[in-house]
């Protein structure tokens, strides 16, 4: 569709810690996002993951990959950590960072309410 190749060789290494912290950073405020939406405004939560995201895209130095499936969807790309140790080091990052951001988030929001559920 677009006259290019559908799977590339990567070319441009994303090996810099940097990068692996930005990764770390981006996940991590991903994962506030969704569960304040969540926790505040459930029917929110796609609108604020979106912005989320176009906004870390902007802010991050490794452009907010922020999910280990972009992280392998990527490796098919010119624009993706080369090798497998690099793609192990991003979500190493991504999940160091969610973990963190998940402790946070049921610390400053407590359980998500269900459906059904008052406050």
């Amino acid at each position: 569709m677009f006259g290019v190749a559908p799977f590339e060789v990567a070319t441009k290494a994303r090996s810099e810690s940097a990068l692996w912290l930005a990764e770390a950073v981006a996940t991590f405020g991903l994962i506030l996002t969704m569960f304040g939406a969540l926790r505040w405004r459930a029917e929110m939560v796609p609108t604020m993951v979106g912005l989320y995201i176009a906004a870390a895209y902007w802010f991050t130095a490794s452009t907010s990959f922020a999910n280990p499936a972009v992280t392998i969807a990527r490796a098919l790309t010119a624009h993706s950590p080369a090798s497998r140790r690099r793609q192990c080091a991003f979500i190493a990052a991504q999940t160091s960072g969610a973990l963190v951001g998940l402790v946070l988030s049921v610390w400053l929001f407590g359980q998500p309410v269900t459906r059904g559920e008052q406050t």
